[in-house]
């Protein structure tokens, strides 16, 4: 098994705005391309499981299987038993883990699902690598990945010009690739993976509460979360450049007409049968 590293950074962390929007994320809103392909008895590795609100899905999906949530971030993983627990599953467990290198015996799993974990790490092509050994044969790697470039809103603003420049800037200065959603394909196809199916889904911010909450967490994120941290100590912005980022989330969010829309990749790849 390959020695685990860490070469890449995670430019959110997980400060309260952070897991604002990590609590928010379903099964439903962000592994649709998935569930179709998932059956009652299945085995599942949830990667990046955060605070585990789809791995808590992912369990309920398979009540007669498990669900192994795992994340690099020890301390959020209290937060994801938690969750498991006040929702009554007894089919999930959780762990410390790198995705570079797995520690789980080859042909372990049903499924290996990762949800906006590529653009964070160092080594992508690595990382599908390993989870394409943890996946049994005929079983299913999915991932879903964000495209920051890809990102598009209305109407038309400078401050938010500024903070997708400054966003990437950041990310790739930790190690990472934001424009991962475009990359998927490539990249399984790199790690020597076939029977791949790419597609594509959004998640758009429009109605007055959407809006609000949209632009309350990015405003809040950019001034006080271990990104704004690593933008002022990396030399990307100073404090004032970041709040001036923040008022114009603020500004955004307070538009009648503002609308607000996160392109993902997304591939669905099966494992050959032996």
């Amino acid at each position: 098994m390959p020695e685990a590293r860490e070469t890449a950074v995670y430019t959110h962390g997980h400060h309260e705005s952070v897991l604002r929007s990590h609590t928010w994320r379903t099964a439903a809103n962000s592994a649709a391309y998935l569930l179709g392909s998932l059956k009652p008895h299945m085995r599942i590795l949830d990667i990046g499981c955060g605070p585990g609100t789809i791995t808590a899905d992912l369990a309920e999906l398979v009540p007669d299987g498990h669900v192994t949530g795992v994340d690099h971030a020890p301390g959020i993983l209290d937060q994801a038993r938690a969750t498991a627990a006040a929702r009554g599953l007894g089919n999930t467990d959780f762990a410390v883990a790198d995705v570079h290198a797995l520690d789980f015996p080859d042909d372990t799993f049903c499924v290996v699902h990762a949800h906006q974990v590529l653009q964070h790490v160092g080594d992508p092509v690595r990382a599908l690598r390993e989870m394409h050994r943890v996946t049994r044969p005929g079983g299913f790697i999915a991932v879903r990945d964000a495209d920051y470039a890809a990102m598009t809103w209305y109407p038309a603003s400078d401050g938010l010009d500024d903070w997708l420049e400054l966003y990437e800037r950041v990310a790739r200065a930790n190690g990472g690739e934001p424009d991962a959603g475009r990359r998927l394909k490539a990249w399984a196809l790199a790690a020597g993976i076939g029977d791949i199916t790419a597609t594509s889904g959004t998640w758009t911010f429009a109605t007055a509460e959407e809006r609000a909450w949209w632009s309350g967490l990015w405003a809040d994120r950019t001034v006080a979360s271990a990104y704004a941290d690593r933008a002022t100590r990396g030399g990307h912005a100073t404090a004032a450049e970041l709040r001036a980022v923040a008022r114009a989330w603020r500004d955004w969010g307070a538009r009648e007409d503002g609308w607000f829309t996160v392109l993902h990749g997304e591939i669905l790849c099966r494992k050959a049968r032996a």
